[in-house]
């Protein structure tokens, strides 16, 4: 299989997007068409309408985004049910021709990183995600299993660096030596993705940097030339286009943008609230992409 570096380059460019639609299904902030009479204490029910609403996401913006991300916690809270409800999203994701990024920041030492570099990455994956999320903060020994498996199998790992939250400063600010925490993890990123880089000029190990910190995504783009960037905050958590825009590179690229509350959950917001829940669905990630393809062009004009 090609490396994860150069399959998201080359979805990138097939569909013109550096879109990421994540999904956080919400139980409470899902359609009533969708809830409908279920009792919200029926899990088995409530996992079976949250796989149905996260495959019509999936029908919706398919055409317009190259990647999507489910994150764990919402379907794990809906105990085995929950869980198949996941791997069925993820399989029909890729049916659909997504790349799926599984959102599970999952970070331990020895072989219980080994077990979970397996589990999700590994040649006999049962889940076959593309990639993961990973939190590095045990050391670098944590994050080492999974690149492993993830170069072994041409995956992804996406190592979480200055994440969008406002407390990540409490220890990912601080000063070690004459860099900053967050600086040194960059630096150990960057070694791991140039030593996995491909034809993309991108390698498998890549990096979450926070649309919130406009100014730490620009410096880490460019201490991070040869790994991809997941931008969370765009949207509901109040980053915008124009706060992207440091963190792809000269060709515009490099760099794909997560929504998750701002397309899922479209219909509930004025523009769109006269739309289905779906053709809202859509427009919202139709119109990210146009105003991302705007800024990362523009971006990339102004680096050359």
């Amino acid at each position: 299989m090609a490396s994860f570096g150069d399959r998201l380059a080359a979805a990138v460019e097939s569909k013109d997007s550096v879109v990421c639609v994540g999904l956080d299904p919400r139980w409470q902030s899902l359609p009533k068409r969708i809830i409908g009479n279920v009792d919200s204490a029926d899990l088995p029910a409530v996992a079976a309408a949250t796989e149905l609403y996260c495959r019509e996401i999936i029908d919706s913006v398919a055409s317009l985004a190259p990647v999507v991300k489910p994150q764990a916690a919402f379907f794990e809270l809906l105990g085995p049910w929950g869980m198949q409800a996941l791997y069925s999203v993820i399989q029909h994701a890729r049916h659909a021709g997504m790349l799926v990024l599984l959102d599970a920041k999952r970070g331990d030492i020895g072989s219980t990183a080994e077990g979970y570099a397996d589990a999700y990455l590994g040649k006999e994956s049962p889940w076959q995600c593309d990639a993961l999320t990973v939190n590095p903060y045990l050391g670098d020994d944590s994050v080492q299993p999974f690149i492993d498996v993830a170069n072994d199998v041409g995956a992804g790992v996406i190592v979480l660096v200055k994440t969008s939250n406002p407390g990540s400063g409490f220890l990912q600010d601080q000063q070690v030596g004459s860099v900053k925490v967050y600086e040194k993890m960059a630096d150990m990123v960057q070694a791991q993705a140039l030593a996995s880089c491909g034809a993309s000029g991108y390698g498998n190990i890549g990096a979450v940097v926070g649309a919130t910190y406009p100014h730490e995504l620009s410096g880490l783009r460019n201490r991070m030339p040869n790994a991809w960037l997941l931008v969370p905050g765009f949207g509901a958590q109040g980053g915008q286009a124009e706060d992207v825009a440091g963190g792809f590179d000269r060709r515009g690229g490099g760099a794909i943008v997560n929504s998750s509350r701002g397309i899922i959950f479209a219909y509930q917001k004025p523009e769109y609230s006269q739309s289905d829940w779906q053709d809202a669905v859509f427009q919202a990630a139709a119109d990210m992409r146009e105003q991302l393809n705007q800024t990362r062009r523009s971006a990339g004009t102004k680096k050359i």
